[in-house]
């Protein structure tokens, strides 16, 4: 049964006090600590008010406990170096445990043109300047519900990249979040700033250090695209099945502007993620992609958002869901088209395979057109695993289990297609096909 909260979460170790101390032991600008506090401001008043029905009553979290983790005022470094190994094919490599930075790098040949690839917590130290007109100020807002607001107060870091006017990044870089203590909370922020001409690609990987440890991650992602810049961004979520995983991630892309976004959703007990993706300026494109394999008991929903505000825009999107077990999968998504915003073209899709019979996909496709030039559409699909198409592939020698791993993998090609970068591409499919040798 879903059910909505309506009542307010308990503030335990998220109280006043609790904020009060995470501000004495950081040294930031000023600037920085009126954010936090009007964000933990929003946070106080939202405790009282109901979360979105139309986003939320679909995500039953009456089962999380807040009190329960806590921010980390150290980590243990080494826990994730074997998984930053084998990260030597990136340009650049920023790595968080437990909310601490352990390591950054940048090719040098970037970092004399301009570009900044590191910890968000030095950076606005060093390039305040920079940051200041972008960090929480246009894509990912605290005021949008208690979630945003609880990371806008407690974000403990995260990862930057800036990329200067026309320069183009040709190589991918790679950004690592991971959660290692026993019931760690992490708030790590992600924030890309490209600006006029600029082009990058960043894969980023939130994951556990250990299998068994609890955690929770309350995130946020802002992607800023100025005019003619192009981003490829991936982000494959592959916490244990013991963390909570809420985030907000918004990108705004400016004209003639161009952002591949790709999402893959592995992990976590359970999982929302509020994604939106604004088309601000004539011509602006995007392209979001989503392959999402839930197991067990997991739940994990996405709230997909793909708002055109000017004319001559397109967004395409493409969710891909499997889910076996006693899980469940939630999307929700809307393409809202503004009064001004004259030869849209938006499409948004979502595939669910089900793979036994006591697990479910939920796919609610929408519109909002205020415009009368446009071309919209959607659709939605789901349905078991064919029976045919496993007698095939055991007819040739595979086990049932193998029949079911290539249908997987065959049901996700699509999405991996769209990804041109084989580094990249290559850790989403490994990852997938890791998920699939646990769970046989």
């Amino acid at each position: 049964m879903s059910a909505t909260i309506s009542t307010p979460l308990p503030q335990t170790a998220f109280d006043a006090a609790a904020f009060e101390q995470f501000l004495s032991g950081r040294t930031e600008p000023a600037w920085v600590v009126d954010l936090r506090r009007g964000a933990f401001e929003a946070y106080r008043e939202s405790l009282n008010q109901e979360l979105d029905p139309e986003e939320w009553k679909r995500v039953d979290i009456r089962a999380f406990r807040p009190e329960k983790f806590t921010i980390q005022t150290g980590t243990n470094a080494p826990a994730l170096e074997t998984l930053l190994a084998d990260r030597a094919e990136f340009a650049g490599v920023v790595s968080h445990l437990d909310g601490t930075c352990t390591r950054t790098t940048l090719d040098p040949k970037w970092s004399q043109q301009g570009v900044l690839f590191g910890n968000l917590s030095d950076l606005i130290q060093t390039h305040g300047d920079v940051l200041r007109p972008h960090l929480m100020t246009r894509a990912v807002k605290p005021e949008t519900d208690r979630f945003s607001a609880w990371h806008g107060a407690f974000w403990t870091g995260g990862t930057v990249l800036y990329v200067p006017r026309n320069v183009q990044v040709t190589e991918p870089l790679y950004s690592l979040i991971g959660l290692g203590s026993e019931a760690a909370a992490d708030f790590s922020h992600t924030l890309v700033i490209l600006e006029e001409g600029a082009s990058a690609t960043l894969l980023e990987e939130t994951t556990s250090a250990s299998l068994t440890t609890t955690g929770l991650h309350v995130g946020a992602v802002e992607l800023l695209l100025a005019d003619r810049s192009n981003l490829r961004y991936v982000q494959l979520q592959n916490w244990n099945d013991k963390v909570w995983h809420f985030a907000h991630q918004a990108g705004r892309v400016e004209s003639g502007a161009s952002l591949q976004w790709t999402v893959g959703g592995l992990g976590a007990r359970l999982a929302h993620i509020h994604q939106e993706v604004f088309l601000d300026g004539r011509g602006a494109a995007a392209e979001v992609n989503g392959v999402t394999f839930a197991t067990d008991r997991q739940l994990i929903s996405y709230y997909t958002q793909q708002t055109h505000n000017a004319p001559n825009t397109r967004s395409d999107l493409l969710y891909k869901d499997v889910v076996r077990d006693k899980a469940r999968c939630i999307w929700r998504g809307m393409i809202k088209v503004a009064k001004d915003a004259q030869k849209t073209d938006g499409y948004q899709r979502n595939d669910g395979l089900i793979m036994s019979d006591t697990c479910r996909v939920d796919a609610i496709p929408g519109l909002e057109i205020e415009a009368d030039d446009v071309r919209c559409t959607h659709g939605a699909t789901c349905g078991r695993v064919d029976e045919e198409q496993l007698f095939y592939c055991m007819c040739r020698g595979m086990t049932r289990s193998e029949a079911m791993h290539m249908i997987v993998e065959g049901f996700f090609q699509r999405v991996y297609d769209r990804i041109p970068v084989e580094i990249v591409r290559e850790t989403l499919g490994q990852a997938v096909e890791r998920k699939l040798g646990i769970f046989g």
